[in-house]
């Protein structure tokens, strides 16, 4: 049993690699691009894990925020990137600008004036 476990998270872990891997070299072989755009949303994810060696979280947890703003392009669709703390709270909805990504990694966004 603790062999087919450990094998068990070995695969998961490799397909967690891989994944990401081939998410960095599709976005590195994307073109980089800059496009009209309005914030229409902002959101916060959070999520809470024991810290490592304590399942029952009497020793805390973890917590983590993930930050996710979608933009509305020219055309009408809407695109949703993750954005650092600092990004998120310099961005309100309603904002119009200029939107640079590349794939599905946001570089960017200057607001009008």
């Amino acid at each position: 049993m603790p062999i087919f476990f450990s094998l068990a998270m070995l695969v998961i872990f490799l397909f967690a690699v891989v994944s990401i891997a081939r998410q960095w070299i599709q976005n590195n072989n994307s073109p980089r691009l800059t496009v009209e755009a309005i914030v229409v949303s902002r959101r916060t994810y959070t999520t809470q894990q024991p810290v490592a060696g304590d399942p029952t979280g009497a020793s805390g947890f973890h917590t983590t925020t993930d930050c996710v703003v979608t933009f509305q392009v020219e055309s009408g669709d809407q695109l949703k990137f993750s954005v650092s703390g600092r990004e998120y709270r310099a961005l309100a909805e309603g904002d119009r600008g200029r939107l640079t990504f590349q794939g599905t990694r946001y570089l960017g966004f200057e607001r009008e004036r």
